[in-house]
């Protein structure tokens, strides 16, 4: 069995849209775009290559895989922690409008995305990891197909952008696994799915 993880860079109010640059993605008059680079430091880094060191294959949406593509082949650097892992490891994009990728190694999943998961899921190996891919990983969530979830929270407060968890998501709890911490302030929470949440009344002790 394989393990489905999720690396999400997210702001305090939850928002993932952009984190890369002003033009990754422009949608909706998304003009805050770039929020990551001022807190990019030698423990990101680290923190990034082990986690990258763990893949043994990525799923990724459309606009994060065009944007991984357009960069992460040009480095050649058999010594790079993450493009030797993204140019030699399988790659599955989630499309149905994608159909002739150049990048070496890229599968399309272009019609029923969690049954092609479940699958994938189901053979023998490391981690599939998801990076960004906000549109897909709603699916992901939806179908319960995510084992563990790593949350990057940057102290940074957007006011808009689009939310990991959206008006409308079905209430989840989740494990504490571990937390990680950089220089910059930057808070990584590891989180594994338990279920639904439990609810009940916070009552103070009485004298």
């Amino acid at each position: 069995m394989s393990a489905l993880t999720v690396s999400m860079f997210l702001t305090l109010d939850g928002v993932h849209q952009a984190p890369g640059g002003q033009e990754e993605d422009p949608s909706g008059g998304f003009d805050l775009g770039g929020w990551v680079k001022p807190f990019y430091d030698e423990d990101m880094a680290r923190l990034v290559t082990e986690w990258y060191s763990r893949a043994d294959a990525f799923l990724l949406g459309r606009r994060t895989y065009e944007i991984f593509a357009a960069h992460w082949p040009k480095v050649t650097d058999p010594a790079d922690p993450v493009a030797s892992r993204l140019n030699t490891l399988p790659k599955y994009v989630a499309s149905r409008t994608l159909k002739d990728p150049a990048w070496p190694g890229t599968s399309i999943v272009d019609e029923d995305v969690p049954g092609f998961v479940r699958e994938l899921k189901a053979r023998p190996g490391g981690e599939i990891q998801v990076h960004g891919s906000g549109a897909l990983l709603q699916t992901l969530i939806e179908h319960d197909l995510v084992d563990e979830y790593r949350l990057w929270l940057y102290p940074i407060v957007l006011g808009k952008g689009r939310r990991l968890f959206p008006d409308g998501v079905a209430p989840k709890s989740f494990e504490h696994v571990e937390t990680r911490h950089t220089a910059a302030g930057v808070n990584v929470l590891v989180l594994r799915p338990a279920g639904k949440p439990r609810f009940d009344t916070f009552r103070l002790p009485e004298d």
